[in-house]
């Protein structure tokens, strides 16, 4: 396995997980029962789960509203496309 292969399996695992988390937790909150936290989905969309979260938002209409949420997973993710862009445009 490649390090390419190996990184988009991850990410593509990552972002199953994130995307899924994010329905599960649209549900709960509709049922008014406990829920993830915010924290959760910032640290698995830091670890390769961003694309879930972005998906989950639009898909599930979840936290689409919440500045406080929205702005640290768009910073996240800016951040991701540039190591990305580092990393496969200068340092190759």
């Amino acid at each position: 396995m490649t390090v390419l292969t190996g990184s988009l399996a991850w990410i593509g695992i990552c972002s199953l997980y994130t995307f899924f988390r994010m329905g599960w937790d649209k549900r709960k909150a509709n049922q008014k029962e406990w829920r993830t936290s915010e924290k959760h989905f910032f640290i698995a969309a830091a670890i390769g789960g961003s694309l879930g979260v972005l998906l989950g938002m639009q898909v599930w209409r979840h936290k689409t509203q919440k500045w406080a949420f929205k702005l640290p997973v768009y910073s996240i993710v800016t951040l991701q496309l540039i190591l990305l862009y580092l990393y496969w445009f200068v340092y190759q």
